[in-house]
């Protein structure tokens, strides 16, 4: 009689438990539109509305001059503010669960446009480099979205495959896919994002639990390859050789990084007033686009600068902390890729303005011109809201760890790999 009870009562217990499954993942989509991080969503907002107010101050002469229209790049950076923003609603909505499905078919599709751009007359070629496609009035740049597919791709096979990162055969396997998509941005010269989604790939297999002498190994093969790129290629090279005193040749390649610091210095504390920039009358190459900080230190000033550094500073806050809280493994390197994808950008982008490091043609996240990078960056923050909304709506008991140097990181939450509803554990 027992066995009989049992046998009945099994598809019961199945039928109980799917709809269990599926009442977390109506809670977790239901966090997701009401539990949304409201002091992220103000910085991600802020530093948007800044960066227009800027693109529009930095460009109205350049958009004069070439297109007889001052507002030229300010409404094409609208578009990208528009499309990003969409985005950006979607993913915010949108369980993060769903893009593990998606990450092997966005790949591999990313993989299939990074060659194509490459074919003459359907790839746009600029600045001696053949990046882009020429979509009616927009141009996009498929490398500024191959990061957040490559977050995503990543933020899976570290999921899925666990213990593997903490195996010499794991981070090998790791470091191909990344190497291979790496390579085919190289050969659209496009170093920048090459760099971004190098360093990007390091702290997320970190985070994935890697070994600390295979991480150190991996940071010594990058850095090699990276010099080898510099020294091997002529424009490379010259960058570097006038990093160090920029204006020892200011009027040859030095120019550029000479005149931002001009700016910078001619800003003083307060800066020359909102649209009063005398570098943007063609003094400055580039200044609405990977130079615009050198503007906001000569309109703004120092305190201006501050306050944009404080801002990605603050962002930077919120999206480890979304990390730490997240429900699952998944959503946890989700949040840790996103979060050091924008603040490496912004680093590497000040860094160079201010004659830290080599020029490398990084945009200020949010702020420069450049409507593809914009809209890229605006989903990956759609994603970090999502996963910080669902780690706010969960108890500690179902949030994931990410590695803390060691041990035994990768095994976490096994359990929440499969799904918003699956069991967790504490680690």
């Amino acid at each position: 009689m027992a066995s009989r009870v049992s046998t009945i009562d099994r598809p019961g217990i199945r039928s109980t438990a799917v709809l269990a499954r599926r009442a977390l993942a109506s809670a977790d989509r239901a966090a997701a539109a009401t539990g949304v991080d409201g002091w992220l969503l103000t910085v991600v907002v802020g530093l948007v509305a800044f960066g227009l107010v800027m693109v529009y101050s930095a460009s109205e002469a350049l958009g004069y001059l070439w297109y007889g229209n001052p507002s030229y790049f300010f409404e094409h950076q609208l578009i990208g503010v528009g499309l990003g923003g969409l985005g950006m609603y979607i993913t915010a909505r949108m369980d993060y669960h769903n893009l593990r499905r998606l990450a092997k078919p966005a790949m591999a599709a990313m993989v299939v446009v990074l060659i194509v751009v490459l074919v003459p007359h359907i790839g746009k070629q600029a600045y001696g480099a053949q990046r882009w496609f020429q979509v009616g009035p927009l141009s996009v740049q498929p490398s500024a979205l191959s990061v957040a597919v490559a977050i995503i791709f990543f933020a899976r096979w570290l999921d899925h495959r666990g213990a593997a990162a903490r195996s010499l055969a794991g981070v090998r396997d790791y470091v191909i896919v990344m190497a291979t998509l790496v390579g085919l941005i190289l050969i659209e010269r496009d170093l920048g994002s090459s760099i971004v989604i190098a360093s990007v790939g390091l702290v997320l297999l970190a985070l994935g639990g890697a070994r600390k002498h295979h991480l150190v190994l991996l940071v010594a093969l990058l850095g090699a390859g990276g010099y080898a790129l510099i020294e091997f290629v002529a424009y490379r090279a010259d960058r570097l050789a006038h990093f160090l005193n920029p204006c020892a040749d200011a009027l040859g390649s030095g120019f550029q990084n000479c005149q931002a610091l001009y700016a910078l210095g001619s800003g003083g504390l307060t800066g020359v007033g909102l649209g009063n920039s005398v570098m943007k009358y063609d003094w400055l190459p580039e200044a609405h686009t990977d130079f615009i900080f050198a503007i906001i230190g000569e309109e703004l000033g120092l305190i201006g600068t501050i306050v944009v550094l404080g801002a990605f500073l603050f962002l930077a806050w919120r999206g480890v902390r979304a990390s730490l809280r997240a429900p699952d493994r998944f959503g946890a390197l989700l949040a840790g890729g996103i979060t050091a994808w924008i603040c490496i950008e912004a680093f590497i982008n000040v860094g160079a303005v201010t004659g830290v490091i080599p020029t490398t043609g990084i945009p200020l996240p949010f702020i420069s011109y450049g409507g593809t990078s914009l809209a890229a960056s605006l989903v990956g923050m759609g994603i970090l809201c999502n996963v910080s909304a669902q780690g706010r709506n969960h108890g500690a008991m179902r949030r994931a760890g990410v590695d803390r140097w060691g041990r035994n990181g990768w095994a976490s939450d096994t359990g929440a790999r499969h799904g918003a509803g699956a069991p967790a554990r504490r680690s």
